[in-house]
Order: C-alpha cells, then sequence, then structure tokens
C-alpha cells in the first residue's frame, strides 16, 4: 500500500520532490530531460540516485507516473494527485514570501 505524501514533504524549494513535479507540470520527460530542466530552472544539479529514487517514491505514491517508453527512454508525466499536492505546496510558499517580504520591507531591510 503506497503512502500518502503530504505537502510538508515538499516543503523545502530544492527538494527533489519538488522540483521534479515542477518540471513535469508543463509536460513529460525522461530522467535526463528532467535533470537538465531543473538544472535550468532551479539551478539545481540532481546525481542519478537522488534523481531516479525521488522518481520512484513519487511513482509509488501516485504524484507521476511513466509513459510509454520513446527510443528507450521512460517519460514520466504528473499525475491529478501530483498537480494537487504541487499546487497546495506553492500555495503555501507563495503566502511564505509574501509574508517575508512584507515582513523585510517594514523593517526598511527591501
Amino acid at each position: 500500500m503506497a503512502r500518502d505524501t503530504t505537502p510538508a514533504q515538499l516543503r523545502r524549494p530544492n527538494d527533489p520532490w519538488l522540483l521534479i513535479l515542477t518540471s513535469l507540470a508543463d509536460g513529460p520527460k525522461h530522467g535526463y530531460a528532467l535533470s537538465k530542466d531543473i538544472e535550468h530552472f532551479a539551478g539545481v544539479t540532481l546525481s542519478p540516485g537522488t534523481l531516479y529514487g525521488a522518481i520512484t517514491r513519487l511513482e509509488e505514491r501516485g504524484l507521476i507516473a511513466p509513459d510509454p517508453e520513446v527510443r528507450r527512454r521512460r517519460p514520466y508525466r504528473i499525475t491529478a494527485a501530483g498537480s494537487a499536492a504541487l499546487a497546495e505546496v506553492v500555495a503555501e510558499m507563495s503566502r511564505i514570501a509574501r509574508v517575508g517580504t512584507q515582513r523585510l520591507a517594514a523593517g526598511g531591510v527591501a
């Protein structure tokens, strides 16, 4: 039985799960394409072990699913549950960023 993934587990902005879900939000990608996209938008390089370990856990939790192989590459896509989890985490992170920005401005730092 797959465990449920809670948004709190995806909170860190450099968390591999969050980065993978964010990358897949604009369409299916195979491992190498995921890695390059994440490097591009987040400046984070995931080792193959980290990337594929996170892919396995996301798939086990039903947040991503594999598509049929294309030229010996296995693309993955975000599921409805994965989109919902990503939306919840992004909303939470946005609230935190908004409060942080307001507080910095109020303190004369921003």
